[in-house]
């Protein structure tokens, strides 16, 4: 378990799209090309070894920003206990099971696959995919359904841009993420504590919420494989387990998808997994958590803080039974 003593950074995000090129330039890893703002995370991310733990100590520059329209101002989760203390049963079902088999996981060659119910279906380079849309810098709360909790920087874009540009048919009601099926990348996976590969979901409207990221990156490093290399899924509102991590496909559905934890144990891991302390886990109150790097208890905040831009999602809707 992380010390809860460590004291906890100051977020310093990394620019938006205006002052990347600087950014990147100032990091050394910026190029000139017909790769364009993609080429310093292209750049960093294809070099020997990445994803392993000598590779993720490389840090981008974190030049000082306002804060943005999405960012949390709480203090963020320093990256030692963010890449130590996780949920990655890929990888075995004790917290610092991910942290110690992560070097296990390849990110690259890496592909995602698009499909179902869009015009442009398609199987897409990690490095291309990335490479279409400017990064950002995003600082969200995130809440387990275990009652721990962290404030985690992430690098990535909105889920919506990809969405869109793969231009959904009238068709498309859901979006189900499947994550990379690989018992020898995957030590976790030669058991059966899960249904695997891990499958997540989303409505459509929860999709395009600009809140919905997905991160290729994490406290200005690359995103490390014990916490979803080289792409994973950020709906902050949403319990942890919906973050579904290392995504090699992507398909836009019609009906509801069937979703691991809610196939696993459904009367405790619904499909929407919004964040409600009103509504107890089986074994255990949701009306209070511990934030990692703290002691004691704080009170978890309706959708985790972010009711005011997603309450509108659910109008009408029971909670209770829909959780």
């Amino acid at each position: 378990m992380p010390d809860s003593k460590d004291p906890q950074d100051t977020p310093t995000p990394v620019p938006n799209a205006s002052g990347r090129r600087d950014f990147l330039k100032s990091a050394g890893l910026f190029t000139v090309t017909a790769a364009g703002l993609a080429g310093g995370l292209e750049a960093l991310t294809r070099r020997p070894g990445a994803g392993s733990a000598e590779a993720q100590g490389t840090d981008f520059v974190r030049p000082n920003r306002p804060l943005g329209p999405y960012d949390t101002k709480e203090a963020v989760t320093p990256w030692e206990q963010a890449t130590t203390y996780n949920n990655f049963y890929e990888f075995g079902t004790d917290k610092g099971d991910p942290a110690r088999m992560a070097a296990s996981l390849r990110p690259r060659p890496w592909t995602v696959k698009i499909d179902g119910e869009v015009k442009k279906p398609q199987t897409i380079d990690i490095d291309t995919l990335q490479g279409w849309f400017p990064l950002e810098d995003r600082i969200y709360r995130m809440r387990c359904v275990e009652g721990w909790s962290m404030v985690m920087p992430w690098l990535g874009f909105p889920l919506a841009s990809l969405i869109r540009r793969m231009e959904p048919t009238g068709k498309a009601k859901y979006v189900q993420f499947t994550a990379l099926l690989d018992p020898k990348q995957f030590p976790g996976q030669r058991g059966n504590v899960l249904d695997w590969p891990y499958v997540e979901a989303l409505r459509l409207d929860e999709a395009l919420h600009p809140l919905a990221f997905m991160a290729v990156g994490l406290h200005g490093k690359v995103l490390p494989g014990q916490n979803g290399a080289p792409l994973r899924l950020v709906v902050p509102w949403k319990y942890g387990f919906k973050n579904i991590k290392s995504i090699v496909k992507i398909t836009l559905t019609e009906k509801q998808p069937k979703t691991t934890w809610a196939l696993a144990a459904p009367d405790e891991y619904g499909f929407y997994a919004n964040v409600n302390p009103a509504v107890p886990h089986p074994r255990w109150s949701q009306a209070t958590e511990r934030r990692i790097g703290e002691l004691g208890r704080r009170p978890t905040l309706p959708f985790n803080g972010y009711a005011d831009q997603v309450a509108a999602l659910y109008k009408g809707m029971d909670l209770r039974r829909n959780f």
